[in-house]
Parts: C-alpha cells; structure tokens; sequence
C-alpha cells in the first residue's frame, strides 16, 4: 500500500475518535513523506483546538546548575568550580518572578540539575548552610515563597524523583515535568550522549512520569531528537508515554525538541537533525497521541521556520520569557511576544496566553492540584481554563478592557468592508466559524457542539461573531435601543433556600453577608409602587427570598396592594422558584396558581432563577432550588395560561461554555413551542461577596471577552424565535453595556431605580440608571432610543416626560422582618435535584 493511501486510513481512523494501534503507529516510521504526515497532523490539530495556538509567558528560573549528571550535549551543567554559588538565593528568585510579574508573566519555570548533592560536597555544604537537606527540599521551600509571594505558578522540572518527593512539590506548584527524551536504553552506553548520566536511563524517567500520574500531578514530557536515535526509536518513545497517558490522564503536553550542537561539549561537531526531520516528528507525534493533546515545539530553536512548525501541527508554543534567557539553550534567543504573534497569525492560527496548568487540568482543580491552589487557580481562569487578560470583573466599577474594545470595532469595520467585497477572504476567520454563524442567520436549529464552537471564538473570530450578530440585530430590530423604566421591588432578602451564588438572601448561615433581613410590609410595597409611577414607571417587578413565612396567598396579597396602589401599573413578578414554591403551599398545581396570580394582576414573570439549565451545575451552586426541568415546566405553563415571561442564564461560576450551549439549546426550543419569551437576558456572575467564590470553589465571574460574546452568540442562535437581547447594567457597567450594543444587544433593560440582588454581591454600578443617561449613553453610539414597556410596545410620550422630570427618590424604608399573622409553612419546601 502507498504511503498516501495508508496514511489516509491512519489519519481518518484518528479523525474517527479511535487511536492507532501501537503496531499501527511504528509503522509510520517507514512513511517517507513528511509533507503527507504535516496535513493530517494539522487537520487532526485542527479538530482538538481550532485556530489557537498557546504560549506560556514565564520567567526562567535555574535554581540551581549543579548536576549529578554528563550529558555530552549539555552546557546548562556546571561543576562547583565554574560557578560563583551553588544555589540561588530565595531573595534572587524573588526578585526575577516580582519582574517577570510586571511584564505580564504568569509562570516560574523551575530548572535544576539532577540531585548535586550526591555527587558535590559542594552542594552538600551549601545546602547545610541554608538550613536544608537536599536540593528538591530547598526547591519546596523557594517555591512555596513564590506562591505566597507573587502571583506566578511554579512549573517544576526537578528530574527524577520518589513519590514522597513529588507529593512534596506536588503542594507548592501548579504542574511539573520531566522530558523521556529517548527510550533508547543504547543512548546510555559508553561512547552515547547519555554515558555517565544514572538519570538519563530511560526506565528511571518512566518510573517518574508514572509516578506522576499516581499523583495526580499536571505533566510535562516529550523527546530530544537528533542525538543517536532511530525514528522507530522516537516512535517507542512516544508510544510509552501515551501508555502511561492512557493510565492516569495527566500529560498535559508533548514537546519535541531538536538537538543544538553546543560548543564546548563532546557533541559539538555532532550534525543537527535537519527541518524536515524535526516536522516529521511533530506530525507522528500528533497521529500518535491524537486531536486532544497539547504538542509544543519551542519557538526559539527553530526561529526561521515558525509557520511551518504550525503547519506540521503544535498547538503550542511552550514557554517564552521577556525577561530571562533560555538558560538550556542560551544561544537561541526567545522570540518577542509581537514577533511569535504576528508570526501565528501568518499561519492562520490566534495566538493565547496559558497558565502552566493547561485549560482541562485548570478547570478540574480538585483533582490534579493541592487543595491550597484551588483558590488561586479558579480566580485566575475563565470559562475554558485560559487565563483571565484584564482587571474587569463583573459588578465591579472599572471600564472594559480596551483590547477587547479595539478589537471588536476594528473586526466589526473588516468584516463590513469583507461584505462590501463578496469575493474578498474573510482573512483570520476560521471556516467553521463562518459556516456556523451563517446557518444561524439563517434560521438552522444550531446543535450543542456548534453553539460551543461559537463561545470557544477568539482573535478574528471573536470579532467576527460579534460583528455578524450585530448585523443580525440591526436587520431585526433596526437602530433602535430600547429600554423600560421600571422600579425593583426585592419585597424580603430572607430565604430559606441555600444557593451557593447569593450573597442577598438571608438565613441562620448568612448572618455574615451584606445587609440585614428585612421583610417589607405592604404599606411600604405599595409606596414604593405609586412612588415609581410619578417618576415614569410602566413596570414594577417584583422578586424576593424565599420567606418560611410565605404562601402562596403573600403572593396574591402583594399583587393586589400593587394593582390597588397603581392600577395601570405592569406588575411584573415572581421567578418561577416563587411560583412552584407557593402553589406547593396552597396545595394546589402550578396551573392553577398562575391563573389565579393573572386574575390578580400579574402581568409577566421574570425568567430568573433558571442560572444554568443544566443539573451537574446545578447541585453545586443551588442543591436545594428547582431542578432545570421544573423551571421550565412552570416557564411553559406560565406561557400557556398568556403569561409572557423572559428568559435568564447566569453564567461565569462553575460553568462552561458546552453548558451554556445546552442552556440556550433548552431556551430555543421552549420558544419554539410557545413563543412566549419577551427577550434573553444573559446575567454575568458577580462574584465579589458570592459564597461560593469567598469559599475558593468558583471562578470570578466571566471575562469579558466571554460576558460579550454570550450575548453575539445567543443573538445567532436565539435568531428567529427570540428578537430581543438585553444587556444588563448593573452587572456589565454602562461601559460594558455600550460595548454589547455593538454586538448584538438591543435592550438595556431598565432604569430600576432601586437594586439590591447584585449590589449585595458587590456590584457597584449603582440603583438607577435614569431615562435621560440612557437615552444620552445610546445617541453617543449613533443609535436611536426608545422607552418601551414589559412587552416592548413604545411606552406613551406622558411615561417618557414623567420619567425626564422625575424627582429624586424618597428614602427606603427595609421594614425589619416581623410576620406574627403568618404562620411559617409547617414543612419548608425544599427542591431535591434527585427528585
């Protein structure tokens, strides 16, 4: 059989899901044709990680250049007599990561010889005189000082090591490694790169990674080629460590190195390995270990060729330092940050920032890393366990990243100049973004991986995305932004229920929060009503804890204060939670109860409480609430009784973006059956004072790259069916909200007047947002304004100019909880997810 056509059953067996046999995968070292191999590597790459390409800005710490070991290739190695100290200092190492951390890096690479101590006295007696034993105790030590210190994680490469110590340095860094760098046990006999080194033999290494793996630590290995070894030799290689990969999961990467000759060692004249061998390897690497794993080939030692190491297939880049040398390497520079960009892009691929933990080990944190870490890694990662770029946060009184801002506008400008050109590319755009989000215009039912393929978006498709559901949204609802003056009404911030996300409601095991309970009596609901009407209110919406107080009656009652206050007032009310929870109370359906809170004067229900629709999610943030079926249960009998309702998610906790996907997959779907959404609103979670976060076991709160891509992506998907995406202020900021309004948002929700959930978790946009800054903030962006009511007909001119002379708020009034006439619920309802 022909290479071609032998490659081609290898490569669409891989493409398949399946993996090649080992006998399959030595076979390859006859496969002549490395240009074959590079396109079905890059397409397998393609299919794992799209159009990113990772790099780890890092500094370069070599703790210590003492080694027990000779490899005839090395010059990082130094005998006690050629070096000025044996070891770093702690303060040394400090001062390089507090640089390094100024110019944006986020790992401390740790580099040391092998174990010097066994070798040197002089290692021996420097390492008595700082208090220590051996070298991998002082390294425990010196990065523990880094963790506490900085805001870098410690990557380790301390050799080989016992179990003991790995659990050791295990505590204090994020993921370590060790290259095999040959399985060829020939390597280490006399007259071999490798004669002389005890911990060059390759069971030896083995023996780490698999104990590695045993603790679960985030890994790093791969092969140095070019020093003896036979293609089928690198292949055995690669085959042990993907056995040790399939054990226990915790390579996180495979890099393959070429050999550099170096002056001044025995293999100074030794031929390097050429180009095309290197790419070769790459390739084979990939078929081998498949879409899924991380294959990196450092930029720095192949510098003219960048693009056609992508082309061959990495993903990654490894590290690179604007700060310190590649101490290993120290000939080959690193290349900038702007070079490696520009140089990614030309190669069609969007260059990422990484931690030193990849995304999938980040995102389980309670598997691969020490419990002290938790914290500090889900604080620093977002949705897709990349790192977190800028200082936003949602809730919090900062502008939005300028970055995202720029790009967003400029793409937005290409992609009208793309479409002004039919016949122009759309340059930077990865095909399948494109196809997706032309489907969606279209109206096609997007399934669960496209919609995830939509949030994974970043450099040109980021923009893209956004820009295509703007254009979505100004063919739906023109020019015009739209927005209701409204008045929040939390009537009670006591709740029974235990949502792990809410710092508002009150119980015994929140005393500690933001507030104190209240209990608002009726008298004061219905001031607070008439009060917002003077002030241009179409709407009061009304929600609150769950009290042990309530009934369903409270429902009613609270309904007809409002209706007797103001009767021409839009009482828009009660999540579904309220509703399931006081029907239960009454003893009778939910059916039922909305027909008689609709009798009463309700108007339309908040789509609230829905966070993720998704039952994984939910048993960690609210156990106890409703499970993702009831919600949409008493969504779809509220529509079928007329109530309108909208639609929520609250996203950026313990979620990602394929639970996102289902989520609006539920939404769409609910819509296409009843058509009784008003509009989505997507809630970024404000993170601040949440106690899930203040526990370590949340993110916190989306990017914002990824707060404004979900609303382009629910524009795209929702397309159709749902014709208004709202941006909410409190959450994203008047900034923020101005930015969504370029990609696909067109509601900004509405004036409040009071606000108290998002506040309480440490939101500091502010109560109202008064019609006249509205509708300023919409005319800078050359929009058009209009005040709208719950159901989005144009509120009257007599609405508009109350609201415009609108006096300022009286003084609330937070009546202290006091319900002597009713009786708590004998038996507190609490919705088990098991149920």
């Amino acid at each position: 059989m022909s290479d071609s056509r032998r490659l081609s059953s290898l490569t669409e067996k891989c493409l398949s899901g399946s993996v090649l046999s080992d006998t399959e995968a030595l076979s390859l070292a006859d496969v002549v044709d490395t240009g074959l191999l590079c396109r079905a590597s890059a397409e397998l790459r393609d299919r794992g990680f799209q159009n990113v390409m990772t790099y780890s800005p890092k500094v370069f710490i070599p703790l210590t250049k003492l080694c027990r070991d000779v490899c005839h290739y090395c010059t990082f190695a130094k005998t006690p007599r050629h070096l000025a100290q044996a070891y770093m200092s702690v303060d040394e190492v400090l001062e390089s990561c507090r640089k390094a951390e100024a110019l944006g890096c986020k790992e401390a690479l740790f580099t040391l010889g092998e174990k010097p101590e066994l070798r040197y006295r002089a290692a021996r007696q420097a390492l008595a005189d700082l208090g220590f034993d051996t070298t991998l105790d002082y390294l425990a030590h010196v990065a523990s000082r880094v963790l506490a210190e900085t805001s870098l994680l410690p990557h380790i490469n301390a050799g080989c090591m016992t179990a003991a110590e790995i659990d050791k340095l295990r505590a204090v860094s994020a993921s370590m490694g060790i290259m095999l760098e040959s399985a060829a046990e020939r390597l280490c006999q006399e007259g071999m790169p490798h004669y002389g080194s005890p911990d060059k033999l390759p069971a030896t290494r083995l023996a780490t990674i698999e104990r590695a793996g045993e603790a679960r630590v985030p890994f790093t290995s791969g092969i140095l080629i070019g020093i003896g070894e036979t293609r089928r030799e690198r292949i055995e290689a690669l085959l042990l460590l993907r056995e040790s990969h399939a054990r226990h999961e915790h390579l996180q990467e495979i890099i393959v190195q070429p050999f550099r000759a170096k002056p001044d060692t025995k293999m100074a004249a030794y031929a390097e390995p050429a180009l095309d061998d290197l790419l070769w390897t790459i390739a084979v690497a990939r078929l081998i270990f498949g879409p899924e794993m991380s294959i990196q080939a450092p930029p720095n030692l192949s510098p003219t060729a960048l693009g056609q190491l992508v082309d061959a297939g990495i993903n990654d880049w490894g590290g690179v330092s604007p700060l310190t040398p590649d101490f290993v390497n120290p000939e080959a520079p690193w290349p900038h940050i702007e070079r490696l960009s520009r140089e990614t892009n030309a190669a069609g691929k969007c260059l990422q920032e990484r931690l030193t933990i990849y995304p999938r080990y980040a995102l389980r944190p309670e598997r691969w890393l020490d419990e002290k870490l938790h914290r500090r890694i889900l604080a620093a990662i977002d949705s897709s366990g990349y790192p977190r770029n800028d200082d936003w946060v949602a809730g919090e009184s900062c502008e939005p990243p300028l970055a995202v801002a720029r790009q967003l506008i400029a793409d937005r400008e290409a992609h009208r100049e793309v479409d002004q050109e039919p016949n122009r590319d759309t340059a930077g755009v990865s095909d399948d973004i494109v196809d997706i989000v032309s489907r969606g215009a279209l109206g096609v039912s997007l399934s669960n991986e496209e919609i995830t393929r939509l949030f994974a978006a970043r450099g040109g498709d980021f923009g893209y995305v956004c820009s295509k559901a703007d254009e979505l949204r100004a063919q739906v609802n023109g020019d015009a932004v739209t927005y209701v003056v409204n008045r929040n009404i939390n009537y009670t911030n006591i709740c029974y229920f235990k949502c792990q996300f809410c710092a508002f409601s009150k119980g015994k095991l929140s005393e500690n929060l933001r507030g104190k309970p209240y209990d608002l009596d009726t008298g004061e609901i219905a001031r607070r009503s008439r009060e917002a009407w003077t002030r241009g209110a179409t709407e009061v919406c009304m929600q609150g804890g769950i009290h042990p107080h309530y009934t369903g009656r409270t429902y009613l009652d609270i309904l007809q204060q409002v209706k007797s206050a103001v009767p021409e007032m839009h009482v828009h009310a009660f999540s579904p939670l309220e509703v399931w929870q006081g029907a239960k109370t009454l003893g009778i359906s939910t059916k039922e109860f909305l027909v008689e809170l609709k009798r009463a004067g309700l108007g339309s229900l908040p789509g609230t409480a829905a966070e993720i629709l998704d039952d994984g999610v939910r048993a960690r943030i609210c156990p106890d609430k409703l499970n993702s079926s009831d919600w949409l249960a008493v969504i779809e009998t509220a529509h079928a009784v007329g109530l309108k309702t909208t639609a929520t998610m609250m996203f950026g906790h313990v979620d990602t973006p394929a639970h996102w996907a289902r989520h609006l997959i539920e939404i769409r779907e609910l819509q296409r059956r009843t058509g009784g959404f008003t509009e989505f609103v997507p809630l970024p979670f404000v993170a601040l004072e949440a106690p899930i976060y203040l526990k370590g076991r949340a993110r916190r709160g989306p990017s914002f790259r990824e707060a404004v891509l979900v609303h382009a992506v629910a524009r795209i998907v929702l397309h159709g069916l749902i014709d208004n995406i709202q941006a909410s202020w409190v959450k994203l900021g008047t900034g923020g909200v101005a930015i969504c309004l370029q990609a696909g948002v067109n509601d900004v929700g509405g004036t409040l007047m009071n606000e108290s959930i998002t506040r309480a978790a440490g939101a500091q946009h502010g109560q109202e947002w008064p019609a006249e800054q509205i509708e300023s903030a919409i005319r800078k962006l050359g929009r058009t304004s209009m005040q709208r009511t719950t159901l989005y007909a144009t509120a009257s001119i007599e609405r508009n100019q109350a609201a415009r002379q609108a006096e300022p708020l009286a003084r609330v009034v937070n009546t202290k909880p006091r319900r002597p006439e009713r009786k708590a619920y004998r038996e507190p309802l609490v919705r088990s997810l098991a149920e």
